[in-house]
């Protein structure tokens, strides 16, 4: 798992085991960053998967909270597994604040459910699409930082054909998406185009929520993806269903029964509400031929 999904499951795994230690044990967060002599933030951060660890500090942390010696040795052997690299780390700075953790989400991920009302959605941007957004969203950055967005936004691409068990990705994006141009109109037919080619995929499925659909559920929830993971050979999920949401000023991660329930009722409401695939396919192409004229 490592080769595809870097340091993100096992970090999250390794956060989820601490965490019920630590409440096992009686422990606040704040009191159990005053015993291993750590920062409330930094016990927060481990436990949401944000961060590796080191076996040392694993072994205090296991000592403190009176894990058994072979619970404490199997998660000292994890540690040493959050510190692999995954592709993208190759592209460094280039990478948004926490979005590492996303990235490795989705390359794990066996199924994507994802609504977006806004943009044409990263995996299936164009570079000319995607340029237009980076550049955008980074006004102050110089041409070769917002190029090299542009290329990590490429690579995610991928995920979608890559010859290992692609995930099964089914979209929800608002008609108001494929209306505005980005980039300018010869820009946006050839994205339109793109969006149609991939939506042909056997392993993508794209719905458009259209004008005449009226209210629905996603108009209050905000842009979002829902991202469930493979089963392990004794048929539970190798990681809990996560809804990740992408905000201006920070990234949202839910994965609580409850939360994800919610989400999943928003999501089949909108499915159901837009149109199917087919017609989903005559509209993005009657757009494209209008931007061509």
């Amino acid at each position: 798992m490592a080769e595809t999904t870097g340091s993100t499951v096992p970090r999250r795994q390794l956060g989820r085991h601490l965490r019920e230690l630590r409440t096992q044990a009686g422990y606040t967060i704040k009191g159990a960053a005053k015993a291993v002599e750590m920062s409330d933030t930094k016990i927060w951060r481990i436990e949401t998967g944000q961060t590796s660890l080191r076996s040392f500090d694993v072994e205090i942390m296991c000592r403190i909270y009176g894990a058994p010696a072979d619970l404490t040795e199997a998660l000292m052997g994890l540690a040493k597994e959050t510190k692999a690299r995954g592709w993208w780390h190759s592209f460094g700075e280039a990478i948004p604040e926490g979005f590492d953790l996303y990235i490795g989400l989705e390359e794990a991920s066996a199924r994507i459910d994802w609504y977006e009302p806004l943009l044409i959605p990263g995996l299936l941007q164009t570079e000319e699409y995607a340029h237009a957004v980076m550049r955008a969203y980074n006004p102050e950055e110089s041409d070769e930082e917002v190029e090299r967005r542009v290329r990590l936004r490429m690579s995610r691409q991928h995920l979608l054909t890559r010859y290992v068990s692609p995930p099964h990705l089914r979209m929800v994006v608002e008609e108001g998406v494929f209306r505005r141009p980005v980039g300018g109109a010869a820009a946006m037919a050839k994205q339109l185009r793109q969006v149609v080619e991939l939506a042909d995929l056997p392993t993508v499925d794209l719905r458009v929520a259209h004008f005449g659909s009226g209210l629905h559920l996603g108009m209050l929830s905000g842009q979002f993806t829902i991202l469930r993971f493979p089963v392990n050979g004794d048929g539970r999920n190798s990681e809990p269903t996560t809804v990740y949401s992408d905000g201006f000023t920070g990234n949202l991660y839910l994965d609580k029964p409850r939360e994800v329930d919610r989400y999943d009722a928003v999501f089949s409401d909108m499915w159901d509400g837009a149109l199917d695939e087919v017609a989903s396919r005559r509209l993005i192409l009657g757009v494209a031929g209008e931007y061509e004229q």
